[in-house]
């Protein structure tokens, strides 16, 4: 069972970016369906980003643009690069994965790592 550990959240102010980090333990990313999900206070859990085994990479509306999902299988690290934040993105974002279907479908990951805080002030 893969084990995931996210880093590289902060402070930033609006504008800004920010790249997080998960890395895994215990398989290789590349089994999995990998993904970004974020809560604030508050409110519900939401997909961010995703990517897939056979190429698949999907986005939530809210991301399209501004935020890139990638994955290095040397390193066995998922990441998500963030740019022109905004102070409606701070929250506790996760990192995700799934072996079977891939989306922004929380119910497709049964593997979920601690989080890392963003927070960004206007």
């Amino acid at each position: 069972q893969v084990q995931l550990a996210e880093s590289g959240g902060g402070s930033v102010q609006s504008g800004g970016s920010l790249r997080l980090s998960c890395v895994a333990s215990g398989d290789t990313v590349s089994n999995y369906c990998l993904g970004w999900f974020r809560q604030a206070p508050g409110k519900e859990r939401e997909g961010v980003a995703a990517i897939g085994r056979n190429g698949f990479i999907g986005y939530a509306d809210s991301a399209k643009g501004r935020f890139t999902i990638s994955q290095d299988n040397a390193k066995n690290t998922l990441y998500l690069q963030m740019n022109s934040l905004k102070p409606e993105d701070s929250a506790m974002y996760h990192c995700a994965a799934g072996r079977v279907h891939c989306g922004l479908a929380q119910d497709f990951f049964n593997t979920w790592g601690q989080g890392t805080q963003v927070t960004v002030s206007s």
